[in-house]
């Protein structure tokens, strides 16, 4: 099968068109052929040797999001899906194990059906980022009607954090930058407000005693914590964010793999997305085969919505 995938570390010229064995689904395992695979930033991680690499070998494949058509299923499988269905799914990354692939196993429980009436592409932005904002919320443990403050919010995760807490029923104040405000308006952001180093003296204007908890998913947690109140939650999206310990507010980090499996909570984006509350947003589409031009667009930044590679 074509995969790409590299066999030493480093920048988007690594990246090379793989001919692997086309893998076979064991007990409790699904194949699919994959159509879509959402480039995202902890990609670049896997290409640069930083992170999903350290307990394999070489060839690496990326990619932790993928939408196809379900080709095999492994035997005693418990799954009310069927061969031909189309589908997302979350993938975790090890060696050969990534999404960047024309077939991908994975887990029963990281597969559901792709939302109705969308293209693969679309679906594919869905499976991590959507869990990553999802997870984010969880760690927060927010209160009834509590208000959010969300970083990053024009950005795929961003605006995942800002419609899944609206879907929670919270009070959401979001940052951006002026070319983004009317976006992330339409997310469903209750406020807006400029980003930058004055984004937490603006929330207090609007919450003085501050909000519940910040989802930061621009790495920008340690200067925007003084917009959250004593006693309070971060949770960051964004790994080596430093964030002083201060006022009694707890700093917490979302590591997705652990809701690999959280098939009910991934079926959930699915249903929210095919109700319209979910935002699937693809900056552009390009074969698999440029996959290093890709990674060159995706690192010099601008994009509003996912790159996805197609196969």
């Amino acid at each position: 099968m074509k995969a790409i995938g590299l066999a030493e570390f480093g920048g988007p010229e690594v990246l090379r068109v793989l001919d692997l064995p086309v893998p076979e689904a064991g007990p409790g395992e699904i194949r699919i052929r994959v159509h879509a695979a959402t480039v995202n930033p902890v990609d670049t991680l896997v290409r640069r040797g930083i992170a999903f690499v350290s307990d394999a070998e070489p060839p690496f494949v990326p990619g932790m999001d993928a939408a196809g058509v379900i080709e095999q299923i492994g035997e005693a499988t418990d799954t009310d899906l069927t061969v031909g269905d189309h589908v997302m799914a979350v993938a975790v990354v090890s060696g050969t194990h990534g999404a960047y692939a024309e077939h991908l196993v994975v887990p029963a429980e990281s597969v559901v059906r792709a939302p109705t009436g969308v293209t693969a592409a679309e679906a594919a932005t869905l499976p991590m980022n959507g869990l990553t904002a999802r997870m984010a919320l969880d760690l927060l443990e927010l209160p009834a009607a509590a208000t959010v403050a969300v970083t990053g919010s024009a950005g795929a995760v961003g605006g995942y954090a800002v419609q899944l807490a609206k879907a929670d029923g919270y009070r959401v104040i979001a940052d951006a930058a002026p070319k983004d405000e009317q976006l992330v308006k339409d997310l469903g952001a209750d406020v807006v407000l400029p980003r930058g180093s004055e984004f937490p003296e603006l929330v207090c204007k609007e919450v003085p005693a501050g909000v519940d908890g910040l989802v930061d998913t621009a790495g920008v947690a340690g200067l925007t914590i003084g917009a959250v109140r004593d006693g309070g939650r971060v949770a960051s999206s964004v790994g080596g964010t430093q964030v002083p310990g201060e006022r009694g507010i707890e700093v917490r980090f979302t590591f997705v793999p652990q809701y690999a499996r959280e098939r009910a909570r991934l079926d959930r984006l699915r249903r929210l997305a095919e109700e319209g509350r979910l935002s699937l947003r693809v900056a552009r589409t390009l074969p698999a085969d440029e996959a290093a031009e890709v990674h060159r667009l995706l690192e010099a930044g601008g994009h509003r919505g996912r790159l996805v590679l197609t196969f």
